[in-house]
């Protein structure tokens, strides 16, 4: 249902390696190019982009989104938080357009957005997609963001019900502080994500032959399409990464620390963890053949490490898998009892793999808390010491924790 490492020199050197090794041999578009960056970002797998510091780009800090619904209303805001005091040390708002699609209805056709994941979701209005549980809504949330959670990506829908376009806002403007990217009467443009340096967003479209893409169009000069691969529909969301970017359309996409591979899913694609792309596309036949299975992995939380990453089993536990072998390492973690009647979800892993944060609902019902009030605990990722609950009167059940830097 309704998700940074203290780099060493040496990851650092072995990161921008490996984005050479993606990006220099090929063309680089204009958006794609750009100074070296004075410092490196704090977020795993793009370390080739420097960002202004802030509490949403510094070490030890949680960052969430939520969507705020008034009469004349309707936003997202992002927090940035302390976990050791449960503190807010920043929010940035970001206005949803009248135009942009932030929930589906009758009698329109049905815009695949993460924002629907995170403002338009309900028991008579389901995603978009075709998994909700958190671990996977988590990531494509996060897509929406740049680096620097300045910029939000959105799909518009047309008064026709049927035309969208895409376009982004910026953090603490108002309902009319938006750019919209398109403008096209045919135009079919959905999965609309930030570039991780905010600098395009990213989509995935259907040509006038009907053929399946993806594009991008730069948030300055004339927003031209730029064409970026082949996609499979509309029906997987998008998730960019690196520099030059690249983006992948599979659900659950986490970067390992080093930026060498990532976890994924797509349907009829075997694996839960590839190698990086040096194109960007959908996960293939021919990706899964050298991909590693999580054995019984339901849920993908995040990294825990180079090799290891966190999974929600079939059994509700959480457990440490190696990212090489797929095998299950170390204990079961429970986060609820067997006969608690409720489930817990996955969202974010800490930056040192040390503890992570889960959601507990009812099944199938993540507003079953009085008050719309969320029940989130920190975990250890050993299993070790007990759950603490995170104690923030602003977090509801809707509540999605996107990063813990």
């Amino acid at each position: 249902m309704l998700p940074a490492l203290r780099g060493k020199a040496a990851v650092l050197v072995a990161v921008l390696a490996l984005l050479c090794v993606q990006g220099c041999g090929s063309s680089q578009s204009e958006e794609e190019e750009g100074p070296a960056p004075a410092s490196s970002a704090p977020y795993w797998g793009n370390r080739g982009y420097a960002l202004p510091d802030s509490p949403f780009t510094r070490e030890d800090t949680v960052v969430t989104a939520t969507c705020s619904m008034g009469a004349r209303y309707a936003g997202v805001d992002v927090q940035a938080w302390d976990p050791e005091r449960w503190e807010v040390r920043e929010t940035r708002n970001f206005f949803i357009p009248v135009d942009a699609a932030f929930t589906n209805y009758p009698e329109v056709r049905d815009v695949h957005s993460p924002l629907v994941d995170l403002c338009g979701v309900s028991s008579d209005r389901p995603s978009p997609y075709a998994v909700d549980d958190l671990e996977y809504v988590t990531p494509r949330v996060r897509a929406l963001f740049d680096l620097a959670y300045t910029r939000m990506a959105v799909v518009f829908r047309d008064a026709d019900g049927r035309t969208t376009h895409t376009g982004y806002v910026e953090s603490g403007g108002n309902a009319d502080d938006f750019v919209r990217l398109s403008d096209g009467r045919s135009d079919d443009e959905q999965n609309a994500v930030m570039a991780p340096d905010g600098r395009s967003v990213w989509f995935t479209y259907i040509t006038a032959e009907g053929e399946r893409r993806i594009g991008s169009r730069s948030t300055e000069g004339d927003h031209r399409l730029s064409d970026k691969g082949p996609a499979i529909g509309h029906d997987l969301p998008l998730t960019v990464t690196g520099r030059p970017p690249r983006a992948v359309q599979a659900d659950m996409v986490h970067l390992a620390p080093d930026g060498r591979r990532l976890t994924a899913t797509a349907p009829k694609i075997y694996g839960h963890v590839f190698h990086t792309r040096d194109s960007s596309g959908p996960l293939t036949a021919a990706s899964g053949r050298s991909a590693t299975l999580l054995s019984g992995c339901v849920g993908i939380v995040g990294w825990v490490a180079d090799e290891r990453v966190l999974c929600r089993t079939q059994s509700d536990n959480f457990r440490t898998m190696d990212a090489r072998s797929g095998r299950v390492e170390g204990n079961a973690v429970a986060v609820v009892r067997e006969d608690d009647g409720r489930v817990a979800e996955g969202m974010v892993v800490s930056a040192d793999g040390e503890k992570f944060i889960a959601s507990v609902h009812l099944p199938n019902d993540r507003s079953g808390q009085p008050l719309g009030r969320g029940d989130f605990r920190v975990v250890s990722t050993s299993g070790e010491g007990a759950a603490v609950p995170v104690s923030a009167e602003s977090m509801t059940n809707d509540t999605v924790f996107l990063e813990w830097r």
